[in-house]
């Protein structure tokens, strides 16, 4: 299985490596009115897909959190009740 995934590790890197190369033509960001920001394509997209991955587990973390929290309320709800039955 570490040889499959080691596989995998190297695939997913060749595949980005040979994404950026492909897209490597530098874009404008225009942000604010007469700001904009220069750089290549490929760091552009992979600085936004990282940012989107961030943005969903930080999302995801809170909804996890909110529902162990609930979890636990319900364990000791269900302790009490059968404390007094």
């Amino acid at each position: 299985m570490r040889i499959f995934y080691l596989f995998l590790k190297i695939a997913l890197f060749l595949g980005l490596f040979a994404f950026a190369i492909e897209n490597a033509d530098s874009v404008a960001i225009r942000y604010l009115p007469g700001q904009e920001w220069q750089a290549p394509l490929a760091f552009v997209l992979l600085m936004f897909f990282g940012g989107g991955v961030l943005f969903g587990a930080v999302a995801g973390i809170a909804v996890i959190t909110r529902q162990r929290r609930e979890i636990l309320n319900l364990r000791r709800a269900l302790r009490r009740t059968a404390e007094t039955a």
